[in-house]
C-alpha cells in the first residue's frame, strides 16, 4: 500500500514570476546604456560589459520562462512535474556565459596587440557605477525570492548579476586609472589598460559559469538532497516512534524547487488502512512544513514484533533513531 501526497505554491510562483520580470527589464537598459557608451567612447571593456549584460538579459528570460514554466502542476505527460525546466535553464545559462567569455577575451586580445587610446573615459565611470548600483539592488531582490522560493533559475540569475557587480567594478577601476592617468600623466600611454580589465572580467564570467554548470546539472541527474535535509527528514519519520517501527530504502531527489521523498514505513500489522493513513497525512505535513513543495511516496509494510524490541526485531527503529528524536526541536518533534 502506497500513500502520496504533493505541495504546490501558487503565491511563490507568482513572486518567482515578478522578480524575473524586473531582472528582464534592468537588463535591457543596462544592455542598451553600455552598448551605446561602449561604442560612443571606444572601449572594448566597456562594450564586454554589454556583452556580459546581454548574457545576463538572455539568461534573466530564460528564468523568467522556466519559473513559468516549473510551477505548472503535473499532468499526463509530466506526471512529476515541470520543475526539472530550471536546472535545464541553469545550465543553458552557464553555457551562454562561457561563450560570452570567450568571445570578451578574443576581442581583447586584439585590441591589446594594438591599444587605442579611451576617450571620455569619465562616462565609461559613470555608466559602470549605474550598473554596479542596479544590479547590486536587482541580485539581492532575486536572492531573497530565490532562496525563500528555493528556484533554481532565480538563483542563478542573481549570481549572474553579482558577477556583473564584480565585472562593472573592475570596468570602473580600469577607466578611472586611465582618466586619471590622462590628467596627471598626459603622455602616458594607458591604452593597454582596457583590453587587460576586459580579460580579467571575462576571467570572472568563466569561474562563474562554472560554478553555475555544477549547480545546475546535479538535480539533473536526480542526485540525492543533501546529508543535512536527508538527516532532518530521517529524524521526522523517526519522531513518530513507536507507531512507526521502522523505515528503510529512503530516496530523495529534486527537480526545480521541487523535492521528492520515498521511503517504505513499517507499522503494526493490525493496524487499520485509516490508521496508516492518518499517520501518513501527520508525517507528510510534518516534512511539507520544513520543506515546502515537497512531493512524500509512502510504501506501507507490516511489523508483527508487538512485544518484541529493538535487539530481538529487525524491523523496529534502532537506537540511534529513537535518539535522533530528541535532537529535534519541540515543535518538530510534536
Amino acid at each position: 500500500m502506497k500513500r502520496t501526497e504533493t505541495g504546490h505554491s501558487p503565491t511563490a510562483e507568482k513572486r518567482k514570476t515578478r522578480a524575473a520580470s524586473l531582472s528582464v527589464i534592468s537588463n535591457s537598459a543596462l544592455v542598451l546604456l553600455k552598448l551605446a557608451v561602449g561604442i560612443m567612447i571606444g572601449s572594448v571593456s566597456v562594450m564586454s560589459e554589454a556583452i556580459h549584460s546581454g548574457v545576463d538579459l538572455l539568461a534573466a528570460i530564460i528564468a523568467l520562462l522556466a519559473v513559468k514554466t516549473s510551477g505548472k502542476p503535473a499532468d499526463e505527460d509530466h506526471p512529476f512535474g515541470h520543475g526539472k525546466v530550471e536546472n535545464v535553464s541553469g545550465t543553458v545559462e552557464a553555457i551562454l556565459i562561457f561563450l560570452a567569455a570567450g568571445w570578451i577575451i578574443y576581442e581583447a586580445a586584439k585590441k591589446l596587440q594594438n591599444p587605442q587610446p579611451i576617450e571620455e573615459a569619465g562616462i565609461g565611470v559613470a555608466v559602470m557605477l549605474i550598473s554596479v548600483v542596479a544590479n547590486i539592488m536587482i541580485s539581492r531582490m532575486l536572492f531573497k525570492v530565490g532562496k525563500e522560493t528555493d528556484s533554481v533559475a532565480l538563483l542563478a540569475d542573481a549570481w549572474h548579476l553579482r558577477t556583473d557587480v564584480y565585472t562593472s567594478l573592475g570596468v570602473m577601476a580600469g577607466l578611472a586609472i586611465i582618466l586619471l592617468g590622462g590628467i596627471f600623466f598626459p603622455g602616458a600611454n594607458l591604452g593597454w589598460i582596457d583590453p587587460v580589465v576586459a580579460i580579467m572580467v571575462a576571467m570572472l564570467i568563466i569561474k562563474a559559469a562554472y560554478h553555475l554548470t555544477v549547480e545546475s546539472s546535479r538535480d539533473l541527474l536526480d542526485t540525492s538532497l543533501p546529508a543535512d535535509e536527508e538527516e532532518n527528514i530521517k529524524k521526522h519519520i523517526a519522531s513518530f516512534a513507536p507507531t512507526v517501527r521502522g523505515f528503510h530504502r529512503l530516496r530523495t531527489r529534486k527537480s526545480g524547487s521541487f523535492r521528492f521523498v520515498e521511503f517504505h514505513m513499517r507499522v503494526d500489522a493490525g493496524m487499520s488502512i485509516d490508521e496508516s493513513h492518518r499517520i501518513a497525512d501527520m508525517m507528510t505535513c510534518a516534512i511539507k512544513q520544513h520543506y515546502p513543495g515537497t512531493t512524500v511516496t509512502i510504501h506501507f509494510e507490516p511489523c508483527n514484533c508487538a512485544l518484541a524490541d529493538a535487539n530481538s526485531c529487525g524491523c523496529l527503529l534502532n537506537k540511534e533513531d529513537k535518539n535522533s528524536i530528541t535532537k529535534m526541536s519541540p515543535t518538530i518533534a510534536k
